[in-house]
């Protein structure tokens, strides 16, 4: 006796998405709590070339290629695996608003996709666009800045010593011509710090000390010192009552030429204290390197999530798409930092209207 295959049918489909909403799935926040159509403007530039007709597939919507970038980034996989899981996964395609019967971007697409976002240089714009949603749910930062930087890794080239040499020249080495060229990252440089050798890049990064949130970030190759980057990154407004948000960094940044602009700008050091040979430091300054490294601390918690993310390996050729993918994985960070923040606050205001209440029914 043969037996009939069973057909899931709508509402399976529903049953099993209401179950991930049941359980918490991070997706399902993620989704309903962004602003997505927020960043079509920006990602209008972002077009294929004119079509001579109709005919043929629609182009992907730019929103949706977006939305498989951040899961790129949040699940640290390849645009092969990334195309697979969002055949594969039910939540990967709830997430996108895809169907069963839909199309699938292919790995070539997303490929083409970060390429435009790479040569537009949009993925800082779109960047800046969450901050505003960012500040609509209230969090602009007010307190401490922190600024730091961590290690990107690109994979190691083993090239001769003149041939490096030529590269940091900005010479292409003798002999490097058609695809060797193109496989070798003459952008990335080595660096060492605590004994430890580094090849690639840096993410520089200002986070907010509240809400850690990061609130600007600058790339470059690994030899530059975070110091040189400070500037930039330093975010000089003045508060409604007239005070600037103090600064927060370990003592790499300390000198005393970045001491004087500091005070000139009227922002509070908060960097560590260095002592030197002869002068060694005191225990009243031991003791204050100690409270602002308490603070300083939490941007360790920043670079941790990102970590686990993959986000300190990427595998991409030259600083330009370097570049795009840092600024994906500080934008991809945020957003999923302001899932716990939004809960956190909705928490508080619970708790405050339930003694609010309580008080309020008291007896005399």
């Amino acid at each position: 006796m043969s037996m009939k295959k069973y057909q899931p049918g709508f509402f399976d489909l529903e049953t099993r998405a209401n179950q991930l909403t049941a359980m918490g799935y991070p997706l399902v926040d993620l989704k309903r709590r962004i602003d997505w159509e927020a960043f079509r403007i920006d990602l209008s530039n972002v077009t294929e070339k004119k079509r001579p007709s109709n005919a043929g597939a629609k182009p992907i919507d730019v929103v949706l290629l977006f939305q498989m970038l951040v899961l790129q980034h949040l699940y640290n996989l390849s645009d092969e695996e990334l195309e697979y899981q969002v055949r594969d996964r039910l939540s990967f395609m709830r997430f996108l608003g895809l169907q069963l019967e839909d199309r699938v971007p292919a790995a070539k697409t997303v490929w083409w996709f970060r390429s435009r976002l790479t040569e537009l240089g949009l993925v800082e714009n779109l960047f800046v666009r969450f901050h505003e949603q960012l500040a609509a749910h209230g969090y602009v930062a007010r307190q401490g800045q922190m600024v730091d930087a961590t290690f990107v890794e690109v994979p190691r080239q083993r090239n001769r010593r003149e041939e490096n040499a030529q590269i940091e020249a900005g010479e292409s080495p003798t002999g490097w011509k058609g695809a060797k060229a193109r496989q070798q990252d003459v952008d990335a440089r080595w660096a060492k710090k605590n004994e430890e050798t580094h090849y690639g890049y840096q993410n520089h990064i200002n986070a907010d000390a509240a809400n850690q949130l990061i609130q600007d970030y600058a790339v470059t190759d690994a030899a530059v010192h975070d110091s040189q980057v400070q500037d930039q990154l330093l975010d000089y407004t003045k508060q409604a009552d007239g005070t600037t948000r103090p600064v927060y960094a370990d003592r790499a940044y300390r000198s005393q030429e970045r001491e004087t602009p500091l005070a000139k700008a009227e922002l509070q050091s908060q960097i560590g204290e260095k002592g030197s040979r002869g002068h060694p430091l005191t225990e009243e300054q031991k003791n204050n390197n100690r409270n602002k490294s308490k603070v300083r601390a939490r941007v360790e918690q920043i670079f941790g999530a990102q970590n686990q993310m993959g986000g300190h390996l990427v595998r991409t050729i030259g600083i330009a798409r370097a570049t795009t993918k840092i600024g994906m994985m500080n934008l991809v960070y945020n957003m999923t930092r302001l899932i716990p923040l939004l809960k956190r606050d909705a928490k508080k205001k619970s708790v405050c209207a339930a003694s609010s209440g309580g008080l309020a029914g008291a007896p005399a």
